[in-house]
């Protein structure tokens, strides 16, 4: 899966526009990006990465790329 495609799911989950996000977006700048979505990135790093991601790893989160990292 291409880094374009796991920002396009990431847009999905939180609900905003496709095209908003690339990889250097700070996630302090994304209005959308509140305790739901975190929660909606949770299930999202389960259900299409088989990833467990922990709220202690979500706090290290700084930009869309540490998640695409995380994704693997």
């Amino acid at each position: 899966m291409t880094n374009q495609e796991k920002i396009a799911l990431l847009e999905d989950a939180l609900e905003i526009e496709s095209g908003t996000l690339n990889e250097s977006t700070m996630l302090s700048d994304v209005a959308e990006y509140d305790s739901m979505a975190k929660l909606s990135l949770i299930v999202l790093c389960d259900e299409e990465f088989s990833k467990k991601l922990t709220g202690e790893q979500i706090k290290e989160f700084k930009t869309v790329g540490d998640i695409l990292n995380f994704m693997g």
